[in-house]
């Protein structure tokens, strides 16, 4: 059963990526999400490079409240990262996750911060 849930998983976030492509002026910002955690990363697929990467371990000591909390953090400094490298467009790669909560509120979060995503 695990298996079929693994593989549906891995063909959801195929087809997503599918229709996207990072460039070094938009790269595509890959969305990973644990129970505990949540891990944003700017992937420059042309050249095959991570351009940033930011993720909710580094907040853990500091910031405190819910988890959608601390994501909507993550996609601020995710921004503040891009900003300094002058990216300001990115894409925006769900994988096999659904468009709400914790990739909601990050989304969110880089849009505040003045990324076009």
């Amino acid at each position: 059963m695990k298996n079929i849930k693994l593989l549906r998983k891995a063909r959801r976030a195929r087809r997503v990526r599918a229709q996207m492509e990072g460039t070094a002026e938009r790269p595509r910002v890959s969305i990973h999400r644990t129970n505990k955690y949540i891990y944003a990363q700017a992937i420059d697929d042309i050249s095959a490079k991570t351009v940033v990467s930011f993720s909710s371990l580094a907040l853990k000591k500091e910031a405190k409240g819910t988890k959608t909390d601390m994501a909507k953090e993550v996609g601020k400094q995710l921004a503040e990262l891009l900003k300094k490298n002058q990216i300001a467009k990115a894409i925006f790669d769900r994988g096999s996750f659904a468009y709400k909560g914790r990739l909601k509120a990050l989304a969110e979060g880089l849009r505040e911060n003045g990324i076009e995503v």
